[in-house]
């Protein structure tokens, strides 16, 4: 991951600063293939869950795995994020840290919950103030990096945090990419889509709604997916939106509101 930005793969902060989010044709074609592998397991999860076959009832959790950090560094991360997001999408980013936990109890995963829990709070920061051909996680980092430089953390775990952001909706992103990376791209994606949502353990996925209620994050989410994929044509909103049918697809994800 410490590549120069000039050979960072799709998705870094590396290449995402310097590209401003713009997907190459031949990028675009790289991505095809982990998307509709995306799309062929929401599509078999669903219907484990429509038959319940699904794992996730069969899948435990302990309850402590998925208590966010309890730090001076993540208290004020949230506290931040309080001023900066909406309520749906700061419960939106309290469930993308508890279901990334989830999935690195379920996978044995080790993470540093400090660092994914802070990345968390801040990874759609920049949704809400779209600027023309600049994907959103380059705003999202810049705020994370300020709030990070405050609060004195080395150097490597900003880097850490910040890729994370970056990377959180490129598709196909895998553990080998670092795990808070990871965990914050498959949270997310459980909350939007619903990928991976029939790994989760029924009991747990109804926690955590119960304790971050979703109030109409489907229909906020989408319209601010709708604005960045317009405002940045070409990056991996934009992709999402058109190649993913992401309105739909939020839609149909297994959660109500």
């Amino acid at each position: 991951m410490n590549q120069p930005a000039t050979h960072a793969p799709i998705g870094t902060i590396g290449w995402t600063e310097r590209t401003g989010g713009v997907l190459t044709v031949r990028a675009r074609i790289s991505l095809a293939r982990p998307l509709l592998r995306s799309h062929g397991r929401i599509i078999v999860g669903r219907l484990a869950m429509a038959t319940r076959t699904h794992s996730g009832r069969r899948n435990s959790v302990e309850p402590d795995a998925l208590v966010p950090p309890d730090s001076l560094l993540a208290r004020d991360a949230e506290a931040a994020a309080q001023d900066l997001l909406t309520p749906a999408l700061l419960n939106h980013s309290r469930r993308a840290y508890a279901w990334g936990a989830a999935i690195a109890a379920l996978d044995d995963v080790e993470f540093d919950h400090e660092l994914l829990y802070v990345a968390a709070m801040f990874h759609d920061t920049g949704l809400l103030s779209p600027v023309p051909n600049v994907d959103f996680t380059v705003r999202s980092a810049a705020v994370v990096r300020d709030f990070t430089d405050s609060h004195d953390v080395p150097e490597v775990q900003r880097e850490v945090v910040t890729n994370a952001i970056a990377m959180h909706h490129t598709p196909g992103l895998g553990v080998e990419f670092d795990a808070e990376a990871f965990l914050l791209s498959a949270g997310a994606a459980v909350d939007v889509f619903g990928l991976g949502s029939d790994q989760v353990p029924d009991a747990v996925r109804e926690a955590v709604v119960q304790d971050y209620p979703r109030v109409g994050f489907k229909r906020e989410f989408s319209r601010l997916f709708r604005a960045e994929a317009k405002q940045a044509p070409h990056g991996r909103a934009w992709y999402l939106h058109r190649f993913a049918l992401s309105d739909v697809t939020i839609r149909l994800a297994p959660f109500h509101g």
